[in-house]
Order: structure tokens, then sequence, then C-alpha cells
């Protein structure tokens, strides 16, 4: 008979994280070395010297980690989707007219006067 004590639902609430990387973050460095294999098979096919192959896939590959625990460890969990957000937010929004506010405004209140 054992005693033993088991920690189940210990990561309730709390996000993804594999090696410091955070949520998105794993999917980005994913789909990266995806890309950086496609890469190196483009390179390999198209008979590129190998220690070049190899050279130009190692230096894309530490860039992409760089960036990748980089851009993590700067924004966190959700900040770089806000950091993107914010900038497609509009600084000024230009109205020639009040012309389309003030016709949505009198067809909502048309069935008050009733």
């Amino acid at each position: 008979m054992s005693n033993s004590v088991y920690e189940i639902n210990k990561g309730i609430n709390r996000p993804i994280e594999f090696k410091g990387l955070k949520a998105q973050y794993i999917w980005y460095l994913g789909g990266g070395m995806v890309l950086v294999f496609m890469f190196y098979v483009v390179l390999y096919t198209a008979k590129v010297d190998t220690f070049l192959t190899l050279a130009l896939t190692g230096l894309l590959g530490a860039g992409l980690f760089t960036t990748v625990y980089h851009l993590s460890s700067t924004y966190g969990e959700h900040g770089l989707s806000k950091a993107l957000a914010k900038s497609k937010v509009p600084k000024i929004i230009k109205a020639k007219s009040r012309l389309p506010f003030v016709k949505k405004a009198t067809s909502d209140l048309s069935h008050l006067k009733a």
C-alpha cells in the first residue's frame, strides 16, 4: 500500500509554458522552425555547398530563437497582440457631415413617439 500524494490540475488558469516561452510564442517558434527546415531543404536540393547550407540554416535558426525569446520576454503572454492592435487604431476620425449619425439616432427613437 502506497501513501503517494499527487497534485491534480496544478496548471488551472495558467498559460501553457515550455522552457520559458508562454502561450502563442510556442507556436511562433514551432512555425519558424518548420520554415527554417524548409529553407534547408530548398538549399540542399539546389545543391548549394553543405557547409554554407548548414551555416545559413544555423544562423537563421539562432536568429529565430533569439527573436522569439526576446518577444516573449518583452511583451509577455498577451502584450504582442495588444501592441499590434494598438498600432491599427486610427489616431483621428474625420466626419464631414453629421447626417449618418443623426439619421441613425432618429430612427432608433421612432418607437418612442407612439
